[in-house]
């Protein structure tokens, strides 16, 4: 358990965040996630720690093994924390969260980009207040949809203080938002309480999101103009980061179920407006909610950000499986039913936020592989071989 905490504080120490990837990550998606709001502070002991893990980084025999699933791997980003990097309903669009540039020097928590797929036409969409995460486009192509903490404030908010454990903060003024792209005019879709973490399906009908609205994280979904909102999780625990299978009949999700004194921990910081995800798995059910199923039972090892393969048969997710230190969090592929979990990727020390193109050809993902420095984070493509 020891390097299964040290290995998530090392998490924050790679992104900044609070993640997701604001993530979720998320955050951790978002492991914003929501792991996605990644602290500005972090534990200076691990500096060393982590710079010496990163400097693995290169090595021929990993690129070997990479290459059985992953082809023409290239980053489109260069510079800061960039992170949950998703898809246009064409192809053609990123939308991602980030912090860079001078924009970032002045305001140093996330914000929405959108930027084309080769990594150019860079735009921040967001106003600049608060903190963003969680973006998506609509399948219209000129909406897209994030959450913000704008209500409560233009400032960046307060991060928990790291020394007293690794802890994710949840934002009662977390509100979703959405944008048009021609007009820049924006609507609020829902207030009151954490709204995040949110995506649609691939048919376009239909956005999932986590809401502290109940008192505990639970998953819930909507139609695409906020109406017709269905909670579709109900057992204690943290549940987010959700996405649709590309058929949009079924989700999948980062999930944890404390019991005993766990869950009274657990919900008494969630009255304080914090989680502790010290304990992640990937779920998968119906798109309603209906016969939830546990894909990864890992023993002190967090698993989170899935995506579903483009066959819908498992999912792709992030994880520090087999890291001796637990500070390296890797790309797997699991099936549904738990079996032929694979490695994917083997270089860098934090790959997560994966995501596969329209067509299922790409998969899209964050990692801090040849980066400047081990804070960074840039958007990777490459191709994706079945």
């Amino acid at each position: 358990m020891k390097g299964l905490i040290v290995g998530l504080v090392v998490v924050v120490c790679l992104l900044g965040w609070i993640s997701m990837s604001s993530g979720h990550s998320e955050q951790f998606h978002r492991f914003p996630l929501h792991p996605r709001h990644f602290p500005q502070n972090h534990p200076s002991q691990y500096d060393a720690i982590v710079e010496k893990l990163r400097q693995k980084q290169s090595n021929p025999s990993n690129l070997q093994a990479e290459s059985k699933h992953l082809r023409n791997t290239k980053a489109i980003t260069h510079q800061g924390t960039n992170a949950e990097a998703y898809w246009s309903f064409d192809g053609k669009w990123f939308s991602f969260q980030g912090i860079f540039g001078p924009e970032g020097e002045a305001h140093p928590c996330d914000q929405i980009y959108i930027m084309t797929v080769n990594g150019t036409n860079v735009t921040r969409i967001s106003d600049g207040e608060g903190r963003d995460t969680c973006s998506y486009f609509f399948p219209n192509g000129y909406e897209v949809l994030y959450s913000s903490t704008k209500a409560g404030g233009p400032w960046c908010p307060a991060t928990p203080d790291m020394s007293y454990g690794y802890l994710w903060p949840i934002y009662d003024d977390m509100s979703m938002y959405k944008i048009n792209l021609h007009t820049r005019q924006r609507v609020r879709l829902t207030s009151g309480r954490y709204n995040a973490e949110t995506t649609i399906s691939p048919d376009g009908t239909k956005i999932i999101f986590t809401s502290s609205r109940s008192g505990d994280l639970e998953l819930y979904s909507m139609k695409l103009d906020g109406t017709n909102v269905r909670r579709l999780t109900y057992t204690p625990g943290y549940d987010g980061g959700a996405y649709y299978s590309f058929n949009s009949k079924m989700i999948t999700w980062r999930a944890s179920r404390p019991q005993g004194q766990a869950l009274t921990d657990y919900l008494n910081l969630l009255n304080l407006g914090l989680v502790e995800p010290l304990s992640l798995q990937i779920y998968a059910a119906n798109d309603d909610g209906s016969n939830p199923i546990q894909v990864t039972n890992f023993t002190n090892t967090v698993a989170f950000s899935p995506f579903f393969l483009p066959d819908d048969s498992g999912v792709i997710f992030s994880s520090n499986y087999g890291s001796a230190t637990g500070m390296e969090f890797q790309l797997f592929i699991i099936k549904l039913d738990g079996t032929g979990l694979q490695q994917i990727t083997y270089e860098g020390t934090f790959n997560s936020f994966p995501m596969f193109s329209p067509n299922g050809k790409q998969l899209a993902w964050e990692s801090n592989r040849n980066t400047k420095s081990y804070s960074d984070l840039n958007v990777l493509v490459a191709d994706w071989v079945n």
